[in-house]
């Protein structure tokens, strides 16, 4: 452990896996910042201008869940969390454009989520891409000695606080998302982003790139 980490290993998480009630005491958190949906590439284009500006970015997908055996669907949203707004990508009415696959080739640009290899597969369903830049939240973890690796443990064990999970199997194939989807969905992304600030106060970051993809 680094001197930056030790502050955090007397925390459930560290010692052994934080439980699921010890989470869901945490006090609840979501992103309230700007959140932007994006339908058609002139807003495509905005989101390409403010987001090839940002050093990290929080990354998460969303699909529309399967209630048919052997059913399966496409990626239809796309998170990207940048520091002060975050993206929200209506993939069915967008395809992949190319500005897109140029933040995601860009190993310039952190973007950081939870099993980045399992959605960057099924993100190539949509088209071929070249994928730089990207860590995977959860091998940080496994380095770090953090028991608990999904968003939502590590969100309570490194940064205080649970996050919703109530519209994980919600219609996001639908046209016109809830304002309860859209915030669920920019939270996640922004979380993250903060859970990575988290690693990287801690020392986990940097030359830690065994987790980069």
């Amino acid at each position: 452990m680094t001197t930056g980490a030790a502050i955090y290993t007397d925390r459930p998480g560290f010692d052994r896996r934080m439980s699921k009630e010890e989470i869901n005491a945490c006090p609840m958190a979501a992103w309230d910042g700007r959140i932007t949906l994006i339908r058609d590439n002139k807003s495509a284009e905005h989101a390409f201008i403010s987001l090839q500006k940002e050093e990290i970015i929080g990354f998460d997908i969303e699909i529309q869940p399967s209630f048919k055996k052997g059913e399966k669907h496409p990626p239809a949203l796309l998170q990207l969390a940048g520091e002060n707004e975050v993206f929200l990508f209506q993939l069915p009415a967008l395809k992949f454009p190319g500005l897109l696959r140029r933040i995601f080739a860009s190993r310039e640009i952190i973007k950081a989520g939870v099993a980045v290899a399992d959605d960057l597969e099924k993100l190539s369903e949509l088209g071929r891409f070249t994928a730089g830049g990207f860590i995977d939240l959860g091998r940080v973890a496994r380095e770090a000695g953090v028991k608990n690796r999904g968003l939502r443990g590590l969100a309570a064990v490194l940064l205080g606080f649970r996050i919703s999970k109530g519209c994980q199997r919600s219609n996001w194939g639908h046209d016109h998302l809830t304002a309860k989807q859209i915030r669920y969905a920019a939270t996640d992304a922004w979380v993250g982003r903060e859970i990575y600030l988290r690693f990287e106060e801690m020392g986990f970051t940097g030359e830690h790139l065994s987790a980069a993809i």
